[in-house]
């Protein structure tokens, strides 16, 4: 049920707490439709595949696996409490505290004085002072800390590149008999594979055979499905929107584009920005401070107690922790907006960008086609032309062809099945025969070119009056043009809203640059004033 619910674009998110039997639901949808939705939806209502099985049954175990090391180690500091000897205790943290002094001897041997120095300090100074219990607390609060910090990393990371990976479990393998259906990672390069309508590309390769519509959009952006033939390069992670390829595979599992993205994202680390860098260098430039405060306290109180305890409160852990936790969930934060960032340097960047260039595309655009108008060149009303292109289109996945089927079902026209078999010829149309006439739809050059149709005539002004902001269809029947359906992709409901907001912060920002450069010129009068010439000259370059 977990994947069939994540599979529906009413549910946002869909989260499983085994340890409760509880699931939790972030609808899109109403309350009501999402209850409905989620009675009518069966354990097996979806095809799941078989990397998604594994990335929740690896955050699972990801997840047991430290609950398990958290749970042992308390279990093992209370058991050593409890039921064993004082003097055997004793000599189990003498053990675990020679890690800790090591440690702290080979960062003073490279001449450094780093937060490892100061917790050593901490555990050796107690166990100097038989407070045996002090210090056991201390190793027991860092080992514990290690645990918390190494899972936070691995589950940010876990998640991140989790969301991302390709969840294609198996693939049509070309034989020399038929089709064989097998998993992706027994495929390597140099196999043939089949990817049809409707599927993600799983590997990178070349096209050997086939016709189709790509769209490339998890790697360029670009919306916009692009054709691919004979000889032409196709990339992992990409979907076919219309027809059907044959890829010879040239990249397997792991070494494709975009699990070479995914990868990187994994390592981000290496990527740090300047913060999570200063961060750390920060966390060691306050271990001389905790020092010195430590040898304050003690020549004031004369309380080797008191001056310990400004040991034990490290704020240079917490920095070292924090920065690089918030980096990122802030990457991960924005992946679930569909933004992709490389690293933590890259958020930096972003922060201090002045120019920002837009792709119209899926950007400033849905990248959902919608009929705008139907210009009719016959004696057939718009709606009954458009019910006749519905009745063609509705048998393909195109983008387009979707947007035509669904403005007829908006208007309510119905488009049964009229024409005889339909014949389709990828990144160009469709073409049929209803009651006995030749009907093709698709493109201009399909349509003028190789169906030799002609505009009628006395209508070639209407023709040109069309606004070229719009994509057209064409429409034409027994050789003669029959209509022209106007596409548009309409523009994001926020992008209006965003672009001014842009605009005057940098207007603002540039104002601000403007008048701190006339101030560090020196650019006053004797009143301390700027000079209103050079002012006024200063807002006419803006």
């Amino acid at each position: 049920m977990y994947c069939a619910l994540n599979a529906n674009r009413q549910i946002k998110h869909c989260k499983v707490y085994p340890a409760t039997n509880d699931l939790m639901i972030e609808y899109l949808c109403g309350k009501e439709e999402a209850l409905a939705l989620l009675c009518q939806t069966e354990p097996n209502t979806a095809t799941v595949p078989e990397q998604a099985l594994t990335s929740v049954a690896a955050a699972r175990e990801l997840k047991s696996e430290y609950i398990g090391k958290l749970s042992r180690k308390v279990a093992a500091r209370y058991f050593r409490r409890w039921f064993i000897p004082k003097y055997i205790r004793i000599a189990i943290l003498a053990v675990k505290a020679a890690r800790y002094i090591w440690k702290a001897l080979k960062c003073l041997s490279k001449g450094k004085l780093e937060v490892s120095v100061l917790d050593a300090t901490a555990i050796t100074v107690s166990m100097l002072r038989r407070d045996f219990k002090t210090a056991g607390s201390v190793m027991f609060l860092l080992e514990i800390g290690e645990i918390l910090e190494d899972w936070t990393h691995k589950k940010s990371i876990s998640d991140l590149a989790g969301s991302m990976s390709l969840n294609v479990g198996k693939v049509w393998l070309k034989t020399e008999g038929q089709p064989v259906l097998v998993k992706s990672s027994e495929i390597n390069s140099g196999d043939e594979i089949i990817v049809n309508a409707g599927s993600m590309i799983p590997f990178d390769g070349i096209v050997s055979d086939g016709e189709a519509m790509v769209n490339q959009a998890t790697l360029t952006g670009e919306g916009v499905p692009v054709r691919r033939s004979l000889g032409a390069t196709v990339y992992a992670g990409t979907v076919i929107e219309e027809g059907e390829l044959t890829i010879r595979v040239t990249q397997n599992a792991g070494a494709s584009r975009y699990d070479k993205i995914v990868t990187m994202i994994e390592e981000t680390e290496k990527l740090k920005s300047n913060v999570e860098s200063k961060a750390e260098h920060l966390a060691d430039k306050l271990v001389p401070f905790t020092f010195f405060g430590t040898a304050l306290m003690w020549l004031l109180t004369r309380n080797i107690t008191k001056a310990l305890s400004v040991l034990m409160v490290d704020f240079s852990c917490a920095l070292r922790l924090a920065i690089p936790v918030t980096v990122l969930s802030a990457i991960r934060e924005a992946n679930a907006y569909g933004i992709t960032v490389k690293g933590g340097k890259f958020l930096e960047k972003i922060a201090a960008a002045n120019t920002i260039v837009f792709d119209k595309t899926g950007t400033l655009t849905k990248a959902n086609p919608t009929v705008h108008s139907v210009v009719s060149f016959c004696d057939k009303t718009p709606d009954e032309m458009l019910r006749i292109a519905a009745c063609l289109e509705e048998h393909f996945p195109h983008s387009i062809a979707n947007a035509v089927v669904r403005a007829a079902k908006e208007k309510n026209l119905i488009h049964d099945e009229m024409h005889t078999k339909v014949e389709y010829v990828v990144a160009h149309g469709v073409k049929s025969t209803i009651d006995g006439a030749q009907v093709q739809i698709g493109s201009y050059h399909f349509i003028f070119e190789d169906m030799g149709a002609a505009v009628p005539l006395g209508t070639e002004q209407k023709l040109l009056a069309i606004s070229s902001a719009y994509s057209r269809l064409y429409l034409s029947i027994d050789g003669w043009l029959a209509a022209v359906i106007c596409i548009e992709d309409p523009l994001r409901a926020e992008a209006k809203d965003v672009i001014p907001v842009l605009c005057d912060h940098h207007a603002r920002d540039r104002h601000n640059d403007a008048e701190s450069n006339v101030y560090e010129r020196g650019q006053y009068d004797r009143s301390g004033r700027v000079r209103q010439d050079r002012f006024r000259a200063q807002q006419k370059a803006l």
